[in-house]
């Protein structure tokens, strides 16, 4: 794999630091959702399993690069009764000179149309209010001592504002399915120049999956998909998954493979103007986990399959997780996101 032309430099980090990351309004979607934290990408999730969830993660890009990507979320959700769920989401979103923290609440109503709660057929709606603040840090460029560049200040600025996500799960035995609707409100910041910048940042999320549970068997297998587009720029992205979980004594033991892969691509030349090539993001991310008793670990490597990249170190994620409170009667289905 080729090392980055500095000519590039400019072109990778705008297409390779992740394809729906740049100056991202939210928390940016990677594959914390593989990892038994659903809530994070789809706010319907909000108390739909049967215990109260505690996740921590963090994400680091390039241990080899300077202030590379960075990502840590706090997140808990429950269930408040018979229908209502609550949760929170704390994050920290880093990336060079940009960073942005926020605060999500989350309220879900989930609708359950079986005769009992031993079959699960139910429908989830979910609604997250967050507030966010950005920080662009140009201190130390030449902004702030040289009147002839007015586009960068040069001191830290700050900008801050609230939105909202909605979503919608579908859960029937061992089918699922959701569909969110991330930043819905647009809003233009204030940090950004706007001929730079769309106010629009909303995002389209729908993912889908099925559990495969042999009769007899230790082991369960699930595929599922996850398609994400942005309405601005029509970007667009397909996640493939397959996970496979086995059943232990004293707990379970989970794994699998995720490959996403753009439907956009973005040119670039390594000799000049003479020829021209074309690459679309390509993440190839296996991740491991293992639930015990009522503690969850997981870790994720994702390794970018591009021909041109900025480093070859890939990206890490740890999540830590742990259930709380006493664990209702499980449904009558083997369905991980739901009854453990």
């Amino acid at each position: 794999m080729k090392k980055l032309n500095p000519y590039l430099l400019i072109l990778v980090l705008f297409f390779t630091t992740n394809y729906f990351y740049a100056q991202e309004r939210g928390i940016p979607v990677y594959s914390d959702y593989l990892t038994d934290n659903l809530y994070l990408v789809h706010p319907s999730m909000a108390g739909a399993a049967t215990q109260t969830k505690l996740r921590l993660t963090a994400r680091r890009q390039w241990f080899d690069v300077d202030d590379a990507p960075a990502l840590e979320t706090a997140s808990l959700n429950g269930r408040v009764g018979e229908n209502v769920g609550l949760g929170a989401i704390l994050y920290n979103d880093s990336n060079g000179r940009f960073s942005q923290q926020g605060v999500y609440a989350t309220f879900a109503y989930h609708l359950m149309f079986s005769r009992n709660r031993v079959d699960l057929n139910q429908l989830s709606f979910g609604l997250n209010v967050g507030v966010l603040q950005e920080k662009l840090d140009e201190s130390d460029l030449v902004g702030g001592v040289n009147p002839n560049d007015p586009n960068i200040s040069g001191v830290e600025q700050r900008d801050s504002f609230f939105n909202m996500d909605f979503g919608m799960s579908y859960y029937l035995f061992e089918f699922y399915t959701h569909f969110t609707v991330k930043n819905l409100i647009p809003q233009q910041r204030d940090i950004f120049s706007d001929e730079f910048e769309t106010d629009n940042q909303r995002q389209y999320l729908f993912s889908a999956g099925y559990i495969i549970d042999p009769y007899g068997s230790d082991w369960t297998f699930e595929p599922s998909i996850l398609f994400q587009a942005k309405e601005e720029t029509s970007e667009s992205s397909i996640d493939v998954n397959f996970k496979a979980y086995h059943d232990f004594d004293f707990g379970k033991l989970w794994g699998g493979l995720s490959y996403r892969r753009s439907f956009d691509g973005a040119e670039y030349t390594t000799d000049g103007a003479s020829s021209v090539s074309n690459q679309k993001l390509q993440y190839v991310s296996p991740f491991l986990g293992i639930n015990y008793g009522n503690f969850m670990f997981a870790y994720t490597y994702t390794y970018q399959a591009n021909s041109i990249v900025l480093s070859n170190s890939g990206f890490h994620q740890i999540t830590l997780g742990f259930n709380i409170g006493e664990n209702k009667d499980p449904y009558d289905c083997n369905c991980p996101a739901i009854n453990y």
